[in-house]
């Protein structure tokens, strides 16, 4: 595992911990599972909601969704993840300080799997040396098909 990695991963799990609060608030219980051996058998949380910390959406104006990643870039292959992974996952959070967007993740893989329509849906396929998913224009994603939006107070 690299630095960046390790990095990444504090940042994942503090933006987790400050959902689970947010939730929390609004009556939804997230009960987190933070040990690698729960996360893989079962699934990042008991409530079956994945949390994904997308840094960059307001720079972008896109959501980044994430298929596969790899913990290093010198290994060879990339694995399932966030969509694509066989988990208790049903549902799938992903945002930032600001605000947050809770979509099914069938819905997600639905639209990921339908290629021909992506240009007409604003979606671009990406990878990285650690990563493949698509981003998906945020206008659209509230238009279409955002089941919850969740705005947060910023403090002070």
């Amino acid at each position: 595992m690299t630095e960046y990695y390790k990095g990444k991963l504090e940042a994942g799990l503090e933006y987790q911990d400050f959902i689970a609060d947010e939730l929390w608030k609004s009556g939804i219980i997230l009960g987190a599972y933070s040990s690698r051996k729960y996360q893989n058998e079962k699934g990042e949380s008991a409530s079956g909601i994945e949390i994904k910390h997308d840094m960059r959406m307001h720079n972008t104006g896109n959501l980044y969704i994430e298929v596969a990643e790899k913990a290093n870039p010198n290994n060879s292959e990339y694995v399932p993840s966030g969509i694509m992974r066989d988990d208790n996952t049903w549902l799938y959070l992903i945002g930032d300080y600001d605000e947050a967007f809770l979509f099914s993740k069938k819905q997600l893989q639905s639209i990921y799997a339908d290629k021909d329509n992506y240009s007409k849906r604003g979606i671009r396929e990406r990878q990285t040396p650690t990563s493949i998913g698509f981003t998906y224009p945020i206008e659209n994603a509230m238009k279409y098909m955002c089941l919850k939006r969740f705005t947060f107070k910023k403090a002070g």
